[in-house]
């Protein structure tokens, strides 16, 4: 079990950036498989980014390619999301998630078992 708080959200302009971080909390947390995905009024979850458990292996949804970048402390347990050229097609609620199971199963499986609150991100035109 794998307790998963976001922080980092709010408002930004087009353009600007925003840095997202999630903390893990739980023995093995830094053994997980550590993602994002977001979730914007009216439509579906949807997969942002990926890592695994040493940093080593990263996956993006092609929407964000370039421009967001995830990462990881296992010595704090946070994972980050680092957010540029924010687009108002960008606005979602932004939930921190982690799995055991390794990147490339996480990835088919299109989810992961635990997730946290999610953070409001807002991107103005």
């Amino acid at each position: 079990q794998v307790q998963l708080v976001e922080s980092g959200g709010g408002l930004v302009q087009a353009g600007g950036s925003l840095s997202l971080s999630c903390a893990a909390s739980g023995r093995t947390a830094s053994s997980y498989t550590m993602g994002w995905f977001r979730q914007a009024p009216g439509k579906e979850r949807e997969f942002v980014a990926a890592i695994n458990w040493s940093g080593g292996i990263t996956d993006y949804a092609d929407s964000v390619k370039g421009r967001f970048t995830i990462s990881r402390d296992n010595a704090q347990n946070t994972v980050y999301l680092q957010m540029n050229s924010l687009k108002p097609e960008d606005t979602a609620v932004y939930y921190c998630a982690a799995d055991v199971r390794g990147i490339r199963a996480v990835i088919r499986a299109g989810s992961m078992a635990f997730r946290g609150q999610g953070t409001q991100v807002t991107v103005s035109s």
